[in-house]
């Protein structure tokens, strides 16, 4: 019995070790993660998977929200590093490093102009402590790099008005598009066409310069006029049929019945299109005269049947909203003049319903002048994307626009026509505007009920166009007057992605993430409290289980002293065993 007892210890460890051994092995060839949270924040859509899988090259991943950060920003690089990890397990090409660009010893000023340098620009934020207020740096960015590519994400979204909490929740929810468009970036190879058209009036190059720079990087892009129509309509027709999409932005010269006719069929089969219309002449450097006043007329493009055949009407009105925007003026003179922000009713500030993926958390927009939409009935389906806000108003033009509204204060009870739709989606099969009508040109394979296709018709061609700074273009949404940011550039490239999305990937901008915070006021109020619990209730609790260990143990060692001794004589042993 006694040799049993000393093998058995030897025979556990091995058992032990070769179910350690197996698991092992087992764990190498089955292998899973699993997400129990109840929004599935770290499931990956399909939709990721695609460009995901597609990685065939090392890729690196740089993070920037190293070191100490404040407790939303923790938040954030916490649900980054999740997300980059259900990444890495899904393709093992993918690796990420979370860096602090500004660690101890480090030359801040010079690394500062260097990120800048590349577009990252830093966050400046405020941190109270002890009565103190510091100011803090941080870079919400990420670099994503393969080979000779790079792609540059911002991991912060900026919202007007928001809390801390509030942006790092924004910026949550937008984390797996992000890094899944950038890995999608890397792998493009064809990428689909896009026409910029020409010869209208559009705006010159320049106004649209960041707009199209931020397209590149997916697209190709090219001019496109329609000089051509009238001596070669067909082969016009054939070379814009190349194209993906047409981008008409802010056109001020009416369409020719030849020109419209190339774009009908054009849609027909099935070409998308993104329309920024001005329905109204009013232009916002008219204003700046001796006089500070402007006329708004209407804008004849020639367009309104084709539209109306597709299902919607733009009318020559101005949208008057009391959520708006600020126009900046001079005050005073010479040397003492100075650039002072004044409301202005007629830049509305539109904010997103969430309601689709491509205005699905957006900041908010900053409009010009903009006209407003009527949708009508027919077989198409429309979307409103942008509206007006539930205290807005129409104003018939012509119309005298003034600089002096801005000292005097709004009717309120005239603001009694809102949620004026400014941006509509179409999609489905749109009906010819010459269907039953005698055609300005014979085209071949000429269509009177188009294929399925889409577009995007925004009432305001401003919404599109950048500011300059010293002959160069600033960033789409950039106001340099008021040092604000609008959500104008995300907008529109969600419009042009959603027409030409081939993977799906907008629709990960629907995904819906609820990250919890802490309550601050409620811990401020309780800090106290927590602190003595958190200091007296490891001391209690040990000092408990310390009596209970003493008590246990007397009781087991009293039992024990409890059972009689009983001596067996040897040679009575030996007899019950005979």
């Amino acid at each position: 019995m006694a040799d049993k007892l000393k093998k058995y210890p030897l025979w556990s460890t091995v058992v032990v070790l070769g179910l350690l051994v197996l698991c092992n092995v087992l764990s190498q060839s089955f292998y899973g993660r699993f997400d129990l949270t109840q929004d599935k924040r770290y499931t990956l859509s399909e939709a990721s998977l695609k460009p995901l899988d597609s990685l065939k090259n090392p890729v690196f991943v740089d993070v920037f929200l190293g070191g100490a950060l404040p407790a939303e920003f923790r938040k954030l690089r916490e649900e980054t590093r999740q997300i980059l990890e259900e990444y890495a397990a899904r393709n093992k090409q993918i690796n990420f490093n979370f860096i602090d660009p500004l660690e101890e010893g480090a030359n801040s000023e010079s690394i500062i102009q260097e990120m800048q340098s590349v577009g990252l620009t830093p966050l400046r934020y405020s941190i109270e402590e002890g009565g103190k207020t510091s100011q803090e740096i941080i870079f919400p960015w990420a670099m994503v790099n393969s080979g000779d590519k790079s792609v540059r994400i911002s991991l912060l979204k900026n919202k007007l008005g928001a809390t801390d909490e509030e942006r790092v929740n924004s910026s949550i929810q937008q984390l797996e598009y992000i890094f899944s468009d950038a890995f999608a970036r890397l792998v493009i190879t064809d990428k689909q066409s896009i026409a910029v058209l020409k010869g209208n009036g559009e705006l010159d190059d320049i106004y649209i310069a960041d707009f199209l720079g931020a397209l590149r990087d997916y697209y190709n892009l090219a001019p496109f006029t329609l000089d051509s129509v009238a001596t070669a309509p067909q082969r016009t027709l054939d070379e814009l049929r190349k194209f993906d999409m047409i981008l008409v932005a802010k056109p001020t010269e009416a369409f020719t019945e030849g020109e419209k006719a190339v774009l009908d069929q054009y849609v027909m089969h099935g070409g998308k299109s993104l329309w920024l219309i001005d329905p109204v002449i009013a232009e916002r450097d008219s204003l700046y005269n001796n006089t500070g006043t402007t006329y708004a007329v209407p804008r004849d493009l020639n367009l309104n049947d084709m539209f109306f055949s597709y299902g919607l009407r733009i009318n020559p009105v101005l949208v008057n909203d009391l959520y708006f925007t600020q126009i900046v003026l001079a005050t005073g003179e010479g040397s003492a003049s100075r650039y002072e922000p004044y409301p202005w009713v007629y830049a509305p500030m539109v904010f997103s319903k969430n309601n689709h993926p491509i205005t699905k958390n957006l900041e908010a927009l900053r409009f010009d002048f903009a006209g407003a939409i009527d949708t009508l009935k027919n077989k198409v389906q429309k979307t409103v994307l942008l509206q007006s806000s539930p205290l807005s108003k129409t104003v018939g033009v012509p119309a005298e626009i003034s600089l002096e509204i801005i000292g005097q204060e709004p009717d309120r009870e005239s603001y009694n026509n809102g949620n004026q739709p400014l941006a509509v989606l179409l999609e489905g099969r749109f009906n010819s505007m010459y269907h039953n009508r005698v055609k300005p040109l014979d085209f071949n394979d000429n269509k009177e009920v188009g294929e399925n296709s889409g577009m995007i018709v925004i009432s305001d061609g401003d919404l599109i166009k950048n500011q300059l700074n010293q002959g160069s273009p600033l960033e789409l949404g950039y106001d340099k007057w008021t040092n604000n940011f609008y959500g104008n550039k995300e907008f529109l490239k969600n419009c042009v992605n959603y027409l030409l999305d081939r993977n799906g990937l907008i629709y990960i901008r629907s995904k819906e993430v609820s990250i919890p915070f802490l309550d601050k006021e409620k811990v401020a109020a309780q800090l106290g409290m927590w602190k003595t619990v958190n200091l007296a209730l490891p001391l209690v609790l040990l000092v408990l289980c310390g009596l209970l260990f003493s008590v246990v143990r007397k009781g087991r060692y009293a039992r024990r002293s409890e059972v009689p001794f009983r001596s067996y004589d040897r040679n009575e042993q030996v007899e019950d065993d005979d």
